[in-house]
């Protein structure tokens, strides 16, 4: 059975323009893309901006202007074109949603990819749909969110000590990145991890694709991977020594917080909440009572 599925989505940065919709910021952009420099359309220019990001708000600009594979291109702007009736009124994000959180995370959260009217429509991860709702609650309940739910970018979410990103930053068709998505699309999730060296000491992978992907990302980023990977699980847990001496990295794997999962009771808000409260105090986080 598979437990991983795409979340409600990514956050990006002052550099990209703002979606919109109700309840939300003006309008002052849409799908048209004005960032189509050129080069991001090359297969290489994540492994090339990723390495040239010196801070994470470079980086996060740097993935929402990314349009190294065409597939999903086409896909995310064609989802953005013709929406959903639920959102009328809403002008989507439509490109691929960076990570979200403080520079200085001690906590990462590794999900899929964003959903097509979650992320893909509001810009941030984990925002807009029903994952983000549970995922959100659950670090409103620990103390490291400063609400429960996620509707837009500018609603007022703060993250605590916690940031949350993706293997995969456009949101795929059928939910599925393939293989070499997944591929192209690492180079910014091992800079952001190299970048959050400093303050990172535990990561929760949610679902068995982000398992799978991280690994090699940490592995570029800078920690050692044993042989063989650990296996996901719920509530899995593997200690990564660093390759320079440094802190080592605690990684805890979790069901997603897919509604497939959610609505049948594979992952309850008690089993997500004590995953994550683990997590935050191995990365040494104080805690809501």
């Amino acid at each position: 059975m598979r437990h991983d599925h795409p979340e409600g989505c990514d956050t990006p940065t002052d550099g990209p323009r703002e979606p919109t919709g109700p309840g939300g910021p003006p309008a002052t952009g849409g799908v048209s893309d004005p960032g189509r420099l050129s080069g991001t359309d090359d297969p290489a220019f994540p492994g090339r901006a990723g390495r040239a990001a010196v801070s994470l708000d470079v980086l996060d600009a740097e993935v929402a202007r990314c349009r190294a594979c065409p597939r999903l291109v086409a896909w995310r702007e064609q989802v953005g074109r013709e929406g959903r009736p639920a959102y009328a009124g809403w002008e989507y994000w439509a490109r691929p949603v960076p990570g979200y959180g403080p520079d200085d995370a001690a906590l990462l959260v590794v999900g899929l990819a964003p959903a097509a009217h979650g992320g893909n429509r509001t810009g941030r991860m984990f925002t807009g749909d029903r994952s983000g709702d549970v995922l959100y609650a659950a670090l409103h309940r620990l103390g490291l969110a400063s609400q429960a739910e996620a509707t837009h970018r500018g609603d007022g979410l703060r993250l605590t000590g916690v940031r949350v990103t993706a293997p995969v930053h456009c949101a795929p068709p059928a939910n599925r990145p393939t293989p070499g998505e997944r591929d192209t699309c690492r180079p910014w999730l091992a800079r952001e991890l190299e970048l959050l060296r400093p303050t990172v000491r535990a990561l929760v992978v949610l679902g068995a694709f982000g398992w799978q992907a991280v690994f090699p990302a940490l592995a570029a980023g800078g920690w050692v991977v044993p042989r063989p990977r650990p296996r996901f699980a719920h509530g899995a847990r593997a200690r990564l020594p660093a390759r320079d001496g440094g802190p080592d990295l605690e990684v805890f794997g979790c069901y997603h917080v897919s509604q497939r999962n959610t609505f049948t009771g594979v992952l309850t808000p008690d089993m997500l909440t004590d995953v994550l409260g683990d997590a935050a105090r191995a990365a040494g986080l104080p805690l809501a009572p």
